[in-house]
């Protein structure tokens, strides 16, 4: 599942297997367009758990993940805390995020993979990018990028000052299982 077709595979690809997801090693970044897109606010999340499972065909390929929706952090604790209240994630009443994805297809310089993110208690589809796997030592890393509109997800208030899209960057850190 990296830059790569898959009858050329590199030497540094991670092999066929089962990896488990670091969440001390994984790195979730979210941007969002804020103050009717005049500015940009960052933000990360904390994984909890995950695991990926590389088939020989890519196609039978797949992905679990799951994200703490309340370890919203962008630096700014009153943000922080509008974030994951209920007036947008409710993370009290939806601890979690989830990625359910299965089978992975070349496309461009990368893979996509197909699948479903379930978030404040509403699953909508979604493909992820994976623009980069490499391993070494036992350790296999994933550079995955995805889009997601939160209206989707039933997140709509605060019209205006949080824009609709939410571009996500994750630095996956496996070891394997």
């Amino acid at each position: 599942m990296a830059q790569y077709a898959p009858d050329s595979v590199p030497a540094s690809a991670p092999a066929p297997g089962t990896y488990t997801l670091d969440p001390e090693g994984t790195t979730i970044r979210a941007d969002v367009k804020a103050m009717f897109g005049l500015m940009t606010v960052r933000g990360a999340f904390r994984l909890k758990a995950g695991e990926i499972s590389i088939a020989a065909d890519p196609a039978a390929s797949s992905v679990r993940a799951t994200i703490d929706a309340g370890s919203f952090a962008s630096g700014n604790a009153t943000r922080d805390s509008d974030v994951i209240s209920a007036s947008l994630l409710d993370a009290a009443a939806y601890p979690e995020i989830t990625f359910s994805g299965q089978g992975a297809r070349p496309e461009g310089t990368g893979w996509v993979m197909s699948g479903s993110v379930t978030a404040h208690g509403i699953t909508q589809p979604a493909e992820v990018r994976i623009g980069d796997a490499r391993s070494a030592d036992g350790i296999a890393r994933f550079q995955v990028t995805a889009s997601l509109d939160r209206t989707s997800f039933g997140i709509t208030k605060k019209k205006g000052l949080v824009g609709r899209g939410v571009a996500l960057v994750i630095e996956a850190v496996t070891v394997a299982a």
